[in-house]
C-alpha cells in the first residue's frame, strides 16, 4: 500500500479539543500531563508552519548516522550503561535492521567477538565483560546475534552452558531470578523463555509450572505486573504476554479483560501510549503495549472470535505514527520518550519497533501497510514476540533445530508446542 496522505489529526480542529481537562481539581499528575501535552502542541505547531501539506519524514539518514557512531563511539554519557553492553548492541543493531541498513562484516565480527567476552563461564552473558551473568544482557547478547545471523554470530552461543544458567535461576514455584542471588519478576519468565526458544533448549521440565506463575501476574486491571498482586505495566505486560505465547499458552489469559487495559494505554490527544494508567505517554511504549496487539489479535482470532479486522490491529495505527515521527525524533539523529527529552539507543530502538508494528498488519495470506507519509518511511517489520526481523527469527530457529537438546538425557526434550513452529508468522493477524 502507498503512504497515506490523508490530513494528519493535528490539522484537525477536533483534535484540539481531545486535550485533557482536570474538571477544576489540579494535582500533580495533572499538571504534568498539561505540560506534556503543551509541549506536544508546540511541537506540532511548529510542523504546521514549516509544512502546507501533511507529510511527516522518517529522518532515516539522520538516525542511520547516529547509530552507525554508536557502534563504535559512545559518549561519556553513557558510562552509566557499563553493565548493560549487550543492550546497547541490541538497540542500535535492530534499529539499522528496521532501517534496511546493511552493517559491514568486519563490524559484525567485532560484536560477536565483544560478545562473547560477555559469556561467562556460567552460560549466562553478563552486561560486560568480566561481570556476572544476567538474564536481561543474556536476552539481548542472543536477541543481537541471532541479528548478525552468521555461523560466528550462533557459535558465540555455549548452549550447554546457556540451559544450565537457566536451570540455576528456576524457582520451585515456576518463576525465574534475573540472576544468582536476585530479584523475580516477570520479565526473566519471558527473557529465558526467548533466549530458550530460539536456541532449541526448551524442555518441558525447564518451564514447568511457568505458566501458571504468569498467569497469577494478571491483575483485576487486565494487564500484568511485575510479580503477584502489583499494578500492571505495560512492559510486564509484553514480557509475560510474549513469554505465554512462546509457551502456547496465551489463550489462558483473560484476552478480552487484557485488550481492554492495552487499548486505553494510547492517549487521546498524544496518539502514543503510557505504560500503567494515570501516567505519561512515552516513545518506548509504541512497542511494549503496541506490540501486544498483533500477540491478543492473533490469540483472539485462535480462541474463536472470527469477525476480527482483517486489515488493522485494535488500536489507532496513524495515530502512533503521527506521535513518533512529529514528536519523538531528534533532527540530528536518534529517537526520544516525548518532546523536551533527550534521544538515546533505548528509544531509539523502541520507537523504531513501535512505529514498525503501526505500519505492518498480519501474515502472508492477509498482510497490509499502513504507512504514514511517504514510501520511504516504511520500515522493515519486526517480530512482536522477539522483536528482531521475522527473516532473522527463522533463520536462528532453523539453524539451530538442526542441533539436539542439551542434556536430553535429563530432561525429556522440547515440548511439540514450546517451539515458535511458524516463526515468521508468529506476528499474524487472523489465520485462515
Amino acid at each position: 500500500m502507498d503512504g497515506v496522505p490523508t490530513p494528519l489529526r493535528c490539522f484537525d480542529e477536533q483534535h484540539t479539543a481531545e486535550m485533557f481537562e482536570d474538571d477544576g481539581v489540579e494535582t500533580v499528575t495533572s499538571v504534568e500531563q498539561k505540560k506534556v501535552e503543551e509541549a506536544i502542541e508546540a511541537a506540532i505547531n511548529v510542523y504546521k508552519q514549516m509544512h502546507s501539506f501533511p507529510q511527516p519524514t522518517l529522518l532515516r539518514e539522520q538516525h542511520y548516522q547516529y547509530l552507525k557512531k554508536g557502534l563504535r563511539n559512545l559518549s561519556d554519557a553513557y558510562e552509566c550503561l557499563d553493565a548493560s553492553r549487550p543492550w546497547l548492541c541490541f538497540w542500535i543493531l535492530h534499529s539499522l535492521e528496521l532501517l534496511e541498513e546493511s552493517i559491514p562484516s568486519a563490524i559484525t565480527s567485532e560484536v560477536c567477538q565483544f560478545l562473547a567476552l560477555c559469556q561467562t563461564p556460567t552460560g549466562g552473558f553478563a552486561g560486560g565483560p568480566g561481570q556476572h551473568a544476567h538474564l536481561a544482557p543474556t536476552y539481548a547478547a542472543v536477541n543481537a546475534l541471532c541479528i548478525i545471523g552468521t555461523e560466528e554470530a550462533y557459535n558465540v552461543i555455549n548452549r550447554e552452558k546457556l540451559l544450565d544458567f537457566l536451570w540455576s535461576l528456576k524457582q520451585p514455584n515456576g518463576s525465574f531470578v534475573m540472576h544468582i542471588g536476585g530479584e523475580v519478576d516477570v520479565r526473566s519468565a519471558y527473557c529465558a523463555a526467548s533466549v530458550a526458544s530460539l536456541t532449541n533448549i526448551m524442555t518441558p521440565a525447564l518451564f514447568e509450572d511457568t505458566t501458571n506463575w504468569i498467569l497469577s501476574c494478571q491483575n483485576w486491571e487486565g494487564g500484568l505486573s511485575g510479580v503477584p498482586g502489583l499494578e500492571a505495566h505495560g512492559g510486564y505486560t509484553f514480557c509475560g504476554t510474549a513469554a505465554l505465547v512462546i509457551l502456547g499458552k496465551e489463550h489462558m489469559l483473560d484476552l478480552k479483560a487484557l485488550l481492554r487495559w492495552v487499548i486505553s494505554r494510547q492517549m487521546r490527544f498524544e496518539g502514543g501510549f503510557q505504560g500503567r494508567c494515570n501516567k505519561l505517554v512515552d516513545g518506548c511504549y509504541s512497542f511494549w503495549q503496541a506490540g501486544l496487539l498483533p500477540l491478543l489479535h492473533r490469540a483472539l482470532f485462535n480462541d474463536g472470535e472470527s469477525e476480527l479486522s482483517r486489515q488493522r490491529w485494535m488500536f489507532d495505527q496513524l495515530a502512533l505514527q503521527e506521535y513518533i515521527l512529529l514528536c519523538c525524533q531528534n533532527p540530528t539523529g536518534g529517537l526520544l520518550d516525548k518532546p523536551g527529552k533527550s534521544r538515546d539507543f533505548y528509544h531509539t530502538c523502541y520507537c523504531l519497533s513501535g512505529l514498525s508494528i503501526a505500519q505492518h498488519f498480519g501474515n502472508v495470506e492477509h498482510y497490509h501497510e499502513v504507512i504514514l507519509g511517504t514510501e520511504e518511511n516504511r520500515l522493515a517489520p519486526t517480530h512482536p514476540v522477539y522483536n528482531i526481523c521475522p527473516d532473522k527469527v527463522a533463520k536462528a530457529v532453523q539453524h539451530f533445530r538442526q542441533l539436539s537438546v542439551p542434556d536430553a538425557s535429563r530432561q525429556a526434550g522440547p515440548p511439540a508446542d514450546a517451539e515458535p513452529s511458524e516463526p515468521a508468522s508468529a506476528a499474524a493477524g487472523p489465520q485462515s
